[in-house]
């Protein structure tokens, strides 16, 4: 459900724990506070302050980010510590206002507009919230205030680490406009390198060109985004009880050449899993996204929609299964460094499982079958015989469903 709200109150927050897994090492092992943390060992999923000081990024590759600091302390992901850790966050959220709406784990918006009379202003509001955090949770976090969802998240993006920042009421295109392009959400490097090849580099810069220049530069749907962005337009309201537009998962597979017979049992690994939390969330897919990162650190995307929507884990794996084919060419001659898989347009499961276009299927039946025994036994109890003695990877943890 949605909430009305004035857009002349500046009663949005965002709320973004400090880089989430390496700040819970830190809280359980006190040797580890101050000093630089690096959580995973092949590829990093996440880097304290302290060693990010180094250059150490997400997604890095182990022996780079050791290079670059080499005292870094490397611990190996906890993924149940991490999930409880967000839960005990979100009853903090959830205490301070009923209106939360979760973007991950580790970050939501929360909504404290009507709260003056007995809660106070927004800022105070948002002080306490992180003493909260901090004395029940053991964890920094950063928050910022703002009238619109988008200058909250850019606040507490500029206000990271462990700060507090508002934009207050009138002030919103003074703070926004002389920040970098980067700032703005959809600017990546690709759209980035193309406004600065025109020579604009702050968001100030793309307010002042016309809507149609960015959309001749950029595209008719990004043009459009970037431009109310850059104007600080976002109608958006914060929302309670959405459910996931997609779910993913993705494994980091190194600089080792993998084999096309490799990457199947990866694929097959990454949509078992995906078609596990499909069923278990009651919903069905009708769209399958390949994502890919080369050896050179491009990427690419493929996606295929199906013709009905289904939770059926042998259909949705023969459509990855085509796309990663697709991509076959690409992959050999740059090599494999990531492979991911997203399962976009859901819909609920409405009891109805349909062959779908990728080959053969097999009853809907064996699938929650399976689900239940690895629920019951675990979940590498029952798999594909290609995977049996094969790293299977890590699955992040994610926020329920809805």
């Amino acid at each position: 459900m949605s909430r009305i709200r004035s857009r002349a109150e500046a009663s949005i927050l965002h709320a973004d724990l400090d880089s989430f897994y390496a700040s819970v090492e830190q809280r359980d092992a006190p040797r580890l506070r101050g000093r630089p943390v690096i959580v995973g060992g092949g590829v990093v999923l996440a880097a304290s302050y302290e060693a990010k000081a180094f250059g150490v990024r997400t997604a890095m590759g182990g022996r780079q980010a050791r290079a670059l600091c080499p005292r870094a302390i490397v611990v190996p992901p906890r993924f149940g510590a991490y999930t409880q850790a967000s839960k005990d966050v979100f009853a903090v959220f959830r205490d301070t206002t009923p209106v939360v709406e979760a973007v991950s784990i580790d970050e939501a918006f929360l909504d404290v507009g009507g709260l003056w009379r007995i809660a106070g202003a927004p800022t105070a509001i948002a002080q306490r919230l992180r003493e909260q955090v901090l004395a029940e949770v053991g964890l920094p976090i950063t928050v910022g205030v703002a009238c619109t969802k988008f200058l909250a998240k850019v606040a507490s993006g500029v206000a990271k680490p462990d700060g507090l920042l508002e934009v207050p009421p009138g002030g919103e295109l003074a703070f926004l406009h002389p920040l970098p392009v980067e700032r703005l959400w959809g600017v990546g490097k690709v759209t980035a390198a193309k406004l600065h090849a025109t020579g604009i580099r702050t968001v100030g810069e793309v307010a002042g060109l016309g809507e149609p220049y960015l959309e001749s530069l950029l595209g008719r749907g990004s043009g459009r985004h970037l431009h109310a962005l850059a104007h600080n337009r976002d109608p958006r309201v914060v929302e309670t009880g959405v459910r996931r537009r997609s779910i993913g998962s993705q494994r980091a597979l190194g600089r080792r050449y993998r084999t096309p017979e490799e990457m199947d049992v990866i694929l097959a690994g990454i949509v078992d899993r995906l078609g596990k939390r499909l069923r278990g969330a009651e919903r069905t897919c009708r769209t399958v996204v390949l994502r890919l990162r080369f050896g050179d650190y491009t990427r690419a995307t493929r996606s295929h929609t199906l013709a009905r929507a289904t939770d059926h884990t042998p259909t949705l794996l023969d459509a990855a299964r085509h796309l990663l084919r697709e991509a076959l060419t690409m992959i050999l001659d740059r090599g494999l460094t990531l492979i991911g898989i997203s399962l976009t347009n859901l819909d609920a499961d409405e009891g109805m499982q349909l062959a779908l276009p990728f080959g053969p299927t097999s009853g809907p039946e064996l699938d929650r079958t399976l689900d239940s025994l690895r629920s019951r036994f675990g979940a590498e109890s029952v798999t594909r015989a290609a995977r049996l003695g094969k790293d299977q990877g890590m699955e992040v943890p994610i926020l329920p469903d809805g």
